[in-house]
């Protein structure tokens, strides 16, 4: 066991009563707060199921809201923050990847016996994390009153009994019954569990907070357990988790629009997020072939299922929509499994997903074998575009991350769009495996003006920076609101850590 007695280490763990309550945005926040008060702080989660993921430095896979909430904590991202990620494979059972390795697809009922296994590795990541960090904020994961899914849990209330953390409960107000919500899940628990929530959260809210008043003292009073911030409804520009993202309901037109197709299994839709600096520019995520003809610019992103989901396109004309869009000459981006459809075939002899092949869209001269080993690996290379809607691209440096099992073999006379052999393009269609291209300052400039030189436009001025300059703004922001919204004396009071000065 992880006990506080043999560590200097404080522990603060963030729970919440259902997925997206804002247990990350709020652990990102906290972890902002620490560091600004002086304190080298890590996040941590035992257990994440999502679809986006990050490569590390040391080419080790980890999901991407713990990488946010470390740009929060201003530390290097670490597998020892997300030791275990579930990636969705379908409806039954995920890709297991352990110490930012692969360890195989599980169905979930195997999973859900196996997971014990795991006690160690989570165990081993804190130690690593206790040698260097003073305070670790621990994110739980969906509710710790699932009560199906309690037995032998590793990332609720499991996890917060492992490390002996205090626990703060999040409700989300915006959804409704807020109170319900909080009252209730804390009646489903143990009593010991109960024993460890500190303190209550009211998250998402909207208006004058008095009026909540009368509800926050009979919460208090039933529950015995103090409201320790309510936190109002929050517009922030981070990365989200994972499919729950409010982003994919955006139906807003622009000057720009950018249309990225919402696949069944898309993975690190956070490549886009940087195109919300560009005043005028708008990301509208699709599913409508007919909407696809609106755009100027047509992204396929990543997929965690690629032949499924190229499967699904065909079944939804999708792609003959896709193809006609490429026929005017606007240009077509494919990132990663995106990149692999736009090809002639993709193959998987070997099982890594559904097994067979399926036809591509034929738009770039490639073929795709998925194979056994997953290539992960941060990369940096210079753009090369002689001719097309994005020439002027050429020669501007990139950095990013490659994470896929593919390999894609070109046609000896395709000119390479990214460095090394991971992207091509053909006129107006690149396609290319590296995430996270769109996020230097420069390239998002050269792009929107690109293509609002396409549509005789001039987009209103403005300053576009770098992604990770304009996050830190976003993190600030965030915790400001907080420090405005919660007790932290009363946070800082349950982690055992005294005088608290601001």
């Amino acid at each position: 066991m992880v006990k506080n007695e043999r560590s200097k280490v404080k522990y603060i763990m963030v729970q919440g009563t259902m997925s997206s309550a804002g247990k990350s945005l709020i652990a990102a926040g906290l972890c902002r707060i620490f560091r600004q008060d002086g304190y080298r702080v890590a996040p941590f989660k035992s257990q994440n199921m999502a679809l986006n993921s990050y490569i590390t430095e040391d080419g080790l896979e980890m999901g991407r809201a713990q990488v946010m909430q470390a740009e929060a904590a201003k530390t290097k991202p670490s597998v020892y923050m997300n030791p275990i990620l579930l990636k969705p494979t379908d409806h039954y059972g995920s890709q297991v990847i352990v110490n930012g390795k692969v360890l195989g697809n599980m169905p979930a009922r195997e999973y859900f016996a196996y997971k014990t296994k795991l006690i160690p590795d989570i165990v081993r990541a804190l130690k690593k994390l206790e040698e260097d960090y003073e305070i670790i904020v621990i994110e739980g994961a969906g509710s710790p009153a699932e009560i199906n899914l309690k037995e032998n849990d590793i990332v609720n209330m499991g996890m917060a009994k492992l490390v002996d953390a205090p626990v703060l409960l999040v409700g989300d107000i915006d959804r409704g019954g807020v109170f319900a919500q909080l009252y209730g899940t804390i009646a489903l628990l143990l009593p010991e569990e109960r024993e460890r929530i500190k303190g209550l959260v009211i998250n998402k809210f909207r208006g004058d907070k008095t009026i909540l008043d009368p509800g926050i003292s009979m919460l208090e009073e039933r529950c015995n357990i103090p409201v320790t911030g309510v936190i109002p409804y929050m517009d922030l520009k981070v990365d989200d988790e994972d499919s729950l993202s409010p982003r994919f309901r955006n139906r807003k037109r622009g000057w720009i629009n950018v249309m990225v197709l919402h696949l069944p299994h898309i993975a690190n839709f956070t490549d886009f997020s940087s195109f919300e600096q560009v005043e005028g520019m708008e990301v509208i995520y699709t599913t409508d072939p007919e909407e696809l003809q609106e755009a100027d610019l047509l992204i396929l992103p990543g997929s965690k299922n690629t032949i499924a989901d190229m499967e699904w396109m065909k079944i939804y004309g999708l792609d003959r929509a896709i193809c006609s869009f490429a026929a005017t000459g606007k240009p077509v981006i494919g990132i990663c499994g995106g990149y692999q459809m736009l090809g002639k075939i993709i193959e998987d002899p070997f099982g890594v997903e559904n097994g067979g092949s399926i036809e591509g869209l034929g738009l770039l001269p490639v073929q795709t074998i998925l194979g056994e080993k997953k290539h992960r690996c941060q990369s940096q290379g210079t753009f090369s575009v002689k001719e097309g809607p994005l020439q002027a691209l050429d020669g501007i440096s990139y950095e990013g991350y490659e994470i896929h099992m593919g390999q894609t073999t070109a046609h000896r006379t395709l000119s390479e769009f990214t460095s090394n052999g991971s992207g091509y393009y053909r006129n107006n269609i690149y396609g290319t495996y590296i995430h996270g291209i769109f996020d230097q300052g420069e390239i998002l400039r050269i792009l929107s003006s690109s293509l609002s030189k396409t549509k005789g436009l001039h987009l209103p001025e403005g300053t576009i920076m770098d992604q990770t300059e304009w996050k830190n703004r976003e993190y600030d922001k965030l915790a400001k609101t907080l420090r405005e919204s919660m007790d932290l004396a009363k946070i800082y009071e349950m982690m055992g850590i005294r005088p608290y000065e601001n």
